[in-house]
């Protein structure tokens, strides 16, 4: 079964709170796809990884991208990532991409929009149904990830 991670963003944006969470999966040796809803959202993120600090950066590619199957973040939005990923981040009320060889799925959803709530609202439901272990993280107002189920 996948460990299902939920993170509800109420203090900071998508932006902000995902490089650090794929800083800390590259740290643990994990290949990553990070699946999105769109083209556009997915050349803003794009952009946004590799000047999001000033003094380095986050590899990563997209699927269009030469050799997709090489790198280490892979934004995505096919739900079998090119890169062979064992964990998976859904942002955006994304699709839960496919779970074959999965270890970790990550849901990061907005908190202030109510379509992403309810698409969280419906993952839970589906995940939970099919076995899976499930918790769920919520932003406090400094920012910090506390666990609430």
């Amino acid at each position: 079964m996948v460990e299902a991670l939920f993170y509800h963003l109420t203090e900071s944006r998508l932006e902000d709170a995902l490089p650090p969470l794929l800083e800390k999966s590259l740290e643990r040796g994990w290949r990553v796809s990070v699946h999105l809803g769109s083209e556009e959202r997915c050349a803003a993120l794009d952009a946004h990884l590799w000047t999001f600090r000033e003094n380095s950066f986050l590899p990563h590619g997209s699927e269009q991208a030469a050799r997709p199957e090489r790198q280490p973040v892979l934004l995505t939005l096919s739900p079998q990532p090119a890169n062979g990923a064992t964990v998976r981040f859904v942002v955006d009320g994304a699709d839960v991409p496919a779970l074959d060889g999965v270890e970790r799925l990550v849901m990061m959803f907005d908190g202030h929009d109510q379509s992403q709530l309810e698409a969280a609202r419906a993952q839970w439901k589906t995940l939970k149904a099919g076995g899976h272990t499930l918790t769920y993280w919520q932003q406090t107002q400094d920012r910090r990830w506390e666990k609430k189920a």
